[in-house]
C-alpha cells in the first residue's frame, strides 16, 4: 500500500485548495478500517496534525485550521481529501497524509504536497 498525495500549489491569501490522498494498492476493508490524518510542516518547523478522519466518520481539526479546513473520505475510492479555504500565509508548507491501521499493523506516510500561500 502506498499513499499518493497531490493537489498542492501556489495560491493567494484567502484562496482555496483541495488536497487528495489516495491509498494505492489498498483494499476496501483495510482503508475503511484506517484512521487517516493530514499533517502540515511549515519551513523549519516540525510536522503538526491539522485534520483527522477516523473509521467511525469522526473528523477533528487543529485549532489553527478549525472553520477553514474540512477533511472528508470516500472509502470506496480509498481517498481522503482536505479542503482548505481562506488560506493564510502561515498555511504555507508541505502537507502529508498519514494512514494508521492497528489491526493490520500499518503506519504509512504519503510523499507530501507543497502549498504556498502568498500575501
Amino acid at each position: 500500500v502506498q499513499l499518493q498525495a497531490c493537489g498542492g500549489g501556489l495560491v493567494q491569501a484567502g484562496g482555496s485548495l483541495r488536497l487528495s490522498c489516495v491509498a494505492a494498492g489498498s483494499i476496501f476493508s483495510v482503508f475503511s478500517g484506517s484512521t487517516v490524518d493530514w499533517y502540515h510542516q511549515a519551513p523549519g518547523k516540525e510536522r503538526e496534525l491539522v485534520a483527522r478522519s477516523t473509521t467511525d466518520g469522526t473528523s477533528t481539526y487543529g485549532d489553527s485550521v478549525k472553520g477553514r479546513f474540512t477533511i472528508s473520505r470516500d472509502n470506496s475510492r480509498k481517498t481522503v481529501w482536505l479542503r482548505m479555504n481562506d488560506l493564510k500565509p502561515e498555511d504555507t508548507g508541505a502537507y502529508f497524509c498519514n494512514l494508521v491501521n492497528s489491526y493490520y499493523n500499518l503506519h504509512l506516510w504519503g510523499q507530501g504536497t507543497q502549498v504556498t500561500v502568498s500575501s
